[in-house]
């Protein structure tokens, strides 16, 4: 998926958030979108999904304008914090995928999913049994149920151990290499090996793009 923004300024109440944010990627590409705390990251990420109402002519996916794109299941979301579960209740990994708002998704494809995130033994364990790494790959497997060309991943490393960091980069990298286009916000651009394409750096709500010679190399 293609993702267009132009000239994107945006704000709640009287305190702008985003100036002027314009940026490409195309298909196949991974950007990671880097910035401090408040920067605006969250908030860019909401523009794109829809969530946040923004101008005609500022986003497009697909070269279509986002006030008229209607195909948001095609773009696979895996948030910071997942406050629509309740993990004191015993729920299981199944149950998740299942009480998803995905329902056309056969039993088989949710199994190969959780083989090639590498959860499937994991399908009938308690939530609450989980790593943070274990746990954002659930989320992961949630996001791709309905087989999105665009994946979008905020801070998806926050409270995993440095191993299942490790861990979640290559499988990030290996949906890559299939051709999604990810979008991944971070604190820490060299936390690990990530195939980015771009960064984009948001820094009192102005961006600048930087464009990598060769995916993953970055300084």
């Amino acid at each position: 998926m293609r993702v267009t923004v132009n000239n994107l300024t945006f704000g709640y109440d009287y305190r702008t958030v985003l100036k002027d944010v314009s940026f490409k990627i195309n298909t196949g590409d991974f950007l990671a979108i880097v910035g401090n705390n408040g920067s605006g990251k969250s908030t860019l990420v909401k523009c794109i999904l829809g969530i946040n109402k923004v101008p005609a002519k500022r986003i497009f996916l697909d070269d279509v304008d986002i006030t008229e794109y209607k195909n948001f299941r095609n773009i696979g979301y895996v948030p910071q914090k997942f406050d629509d579960f309740n993990y004191e209740f015993p729920i299981t990994v199944n149950e998740i995928l299942q009480v998803s708002r995905y329902t056309k998704v056969t039993e088989d494809t949710k199994l190969e999913l959780l083989d090639k995130i590498g959860i499937l033994h994991l399908q009938h364990e308690n939530i609450n049994n989980l790593s943070g790494g274990q746990l954002q790959r659930v989320f992961i497997v949630r996001a791709l149920m309905n087989n999105p060309k665009l994946l979008i991943l905020d801070e998806p490393t926050v409270g995993v151990d440095r191993e299942n960091v490790v861990s979640f980069y290559k499988t990030v990298n290996e949906l890559h290499s299939e051709g999604i286009t990810i979008i991944l916000i971070t604190h820490n651009i060299n936390e690990a090996n990530a195939n980015y394409t771009h960064i984009l750096s948001i820094v009192n709500g102005e961006t600048t793009i930087k464009e990598l010679d060769v995916a993953g190399e970055h300084s």
